[in-house]
C-alpha cells in the first residue's frame, strides 16, 4: 500500500490517500501502458489503484465502473477520471483523464501523419507485437481476478454468463445488455426483500456521500458543456473554407451516441466519412483501427485518425499538415471532453447512490454483466491477436433460409477463426506472459518489457 494518509472506512476496507506526485506518476504510467482496449485498460487500473496502491476499495472501483459503463464515450477514460476525482477532486480527475489520453493521442497523430504522407506504417504492428501478446495474458488475469470478487452469488454468475452470451453469440447492442442486467438486479432485490432471505442492510453501503446542492451541479454541468463547445466560435471565425467545422460538429454528435466503445460506432463513422464527407477512402477506417490498436489509450482514438485525414485532405487555405493536426485535435476534443462533463456533474450523485439498496442491487448486477463484457472483449482480443483471419459462423438462420438473401431481423452466430492463420509466435509469447503472471507471479511491468523485447527480437529475426 502506498500513500501518505490511511483511512479506515466504516465498511472495513482500508484505503490510502496518495500524494499528488505519487498519483501523477501512477497515472502517467497507466497512460503509457494502456494498450489493448477497454478490458486491458480496466485491468491495468484495477491492478494499480486497487490491488497494488489500494487507493480505491474494491466496492468503490466496481461502483464507479458500473456508472461509466452506462455512459456514452470511452468508459476506461471515464473510469480514470472518476478515480482521479475520488482521490484528488477535480484536479485529480483532470490529470487522470488527460494522462490516460494524451500519450496515445500524440502517437496516433504521429502515425496518422506517416500514413497520410507514406500510406505504409506496417512496422508499427511489428514494434508492438510482443506487447499485444502480453496484454492478452493481463486481460485473462483481470477476468479471473474481477470475476472472483464480483461473482459471489449464483444470480451474479448467471448474469455474467448471460451478458457474455448476449454479446458473443447474439451480438446484442451493448447498452441493451447493461440495461437488462440492471433490471434483473432490481427484480432480484425485490424478490429478496419480499421473502426476507437476506437482510436489507446487506445491500447498503454504510458510508454514502454527503448531499450536494443542485445549483452547484447545474453550474458544473453548464461550465463543462461550455468548455466542450468552446472551439465552435473560433472555428466559425477563422476556419474559412476548410472542413474543420464539420469535423468538430460531426464528432460532437458522435460523442453522445458512442455507447460500447469504438467498435459500436465504427461502421457508422466509416460510412459517413467515406460516402457523405469523402474524408476517407474505402478500407482506410480499418487501417486506422489497426493503428489505434497498437497505441496506448482508448480505441476511440481512431476518431482522431479520421479527423486528421479529414483536415489533411480538406484544409482550406491551411497547410495540409496543420489542417490534419487541427482535425485530429478537434476530433479528440469533441470525443473526450464530454467524459469530464459526465463525471464531474454526475459522480457526486452516483456516490450518494451507494447508500440506496435498490440502486446498489441494480449496479451489482451490472457489475456481474461487466465481467461478461470483459470476458467477451478478452475472447475477441485473443482471437485477433492469435489469428490473422476471424469471421463469423452463422448458426441460425442458414443462408438458404433467408428469403431473397435479405438480412434477418435476428440471427445467431459465433466468431470463427481460420485455423490456418494461427500465429505460433503470438501464441508462444502469450503463453510465456501467462506463465510469468500466473506461475512466476511477476509484475505487469516486467511481463510487458520481457514480451516486448522477445517480440522485437522475433520481428528482427524474420
Amino acid at each position: 500500500m502506498t500513500g501518505t494518509v490511511v483511512q479506515d472506512r466504516p465498511d472495513g476496507q482500508t484505503v490510502a490517500v496518495p500524494t499528488f506526485t505519487e498519483f501523477f506518476i501512477a497515472f502517467a504510467h497507466i497512460g503509457l501502458l494502456s494498450f489493448g482496449g477497454p478490458a486491458a485498460q480496466i485491468a491495468l487500473m484495477h491492478r494499480i489503484c486497487v490491488d497494488e496502491k489500494r487507493w480505491v476499495s474494491e466496492d468503490r472501483f466496481l461502483h464507479a465502473l458500473n456508472f461509466c459503463m452506462l455512459l456514452p464515450g470511452p468508459e476506461a477514460q471515464q473510469l480514470a477520471t472518476y478515480i482521479g476525482w475520488l482521490t484528488h477532486g477535480v484536479r485529480g480527475g483532470m490529470v487522470a483523464g488527460l494522462l490516460f489520453v494524451l500519450p496515445g493521442l500524440a502517437v496516433i497523430l504521429g502515425l496518422s501523419t506517416l500514413y497520410a504522407y507514406y500510406h505504409d506504417v506496417g512496422w508499427v504492428a511489428g514494434l508492438f507485437f510482443g506487447l499485444k501478446a502480453a496484454i492478452l495474458a493481463i486481460v485473462v488475469e483481470a477476468v479471473v481476478r474481477i470475476g472472483r470478487r464480483a461473482l459471489k452469488t449464483r444470480f451474479h454468475r448467471l448474469v455474467a454468463l448471460s451478458a457474455f452470451l448476449a454479446l458473443f453469440v447474439f451480438a446484442l447492442p451493448f447498452p441493451l445488455v447493461v440495461l437488462m442486467a440492471g433490471f434483473a438486479g432490481l427484480a432480484e432485490a425485490r424478490m429478496v426483500a419480499r421473502d426476507g432471505s437476506r437482510h436489507a442492510a446487506d445491500l447498503v453501503d454504510p458510508a454514502p456521500a454527503a448531499s450536494r446542492p443542485v445549483g452547484r451541479s447545474l453550474a458544473t454541468l453548464a461550465f463543462w458543456l461550455a468548455v466542450w463547445q468552446a472551439p465552435l466560435l473560433p472555428l466559425w471565425l477563422f476556419s474559412g473554407e476548410s472542413g474543420l467545422g464539420e469535423v468538430f460538429a460531426f464528432f460532437s454528435r458522435m460523442a453522445l451516441v458512442t455507447f460500447g466503445g469504438a467498435y459500436a460506432v465504427l461502421a457508422y463513422v466509416a460510412q459517413v466519412a467515406v460516402d457523405q464527407y469523402h474524408w476517407l477512402k474505402p478500407g482506410e477506417m480499418l487501417d486506422g483501427l489497426a493503428l489505434a490498436e497498437t497505441t496506448p489509450g482508448p480505441l476511440v482514438l481512431v476518431l482522431s485518425y479520421v479527423g486528421f485525414l479529414a483536415g489533411f485532405r480538406d484544409a482550406g487555405g491551411l497547410p495540409p499538415f496543420l489542417g490534419g493536426v487541427l482535425g485530429g485535435l478537434l476530433a479528440a476534443w469533441a470525443t473526450f471532453v464530454p467524459s469530464f462533463v459526465w463525471i464531474f456533474a454526475g459522480a457526486p450523485y452516483v456516490e450518494r447512490l451507494r447508500g440506496n439498496r435498490m440502486i446498489t442491487a441494480a449496479l451489482s448486477a451490472i457489475t456481474a454483466a461487466v465481467v461478461g463484457v470483459i470476458l467477451n472483449l478478452a475472447v475477441w482480443f485473443a482471437l485477433h491477436v492469435l489469428f490473422a483471419e476471424v469471421g463469423r459462423w452463422s448458426i441460425w438462420p442458414a443462408a438458404a433460409e433467408v428469403p431473397g438473401g435479405a438480412a434477418p431481423a435476428f440471427s445467431v452466430s459465433l466468431p470463427m477463426p481460420d485455423p490456418a492463420t494461427l500465429d505460433p509466435a503470438a501464441l508462444v509469447l502469450a503463453l510465456l506472459s501467462a506463465a510469468m503472471i500466473f506461475v512466476l507471479k511477476q509484475g505487469m511491468g516486467r511481463t510487458l518489457m520481457a514480451a516486448a523485447a522477445l517480440g522485437l527480437l522475433y520481428r528482427l529475426a524474420i
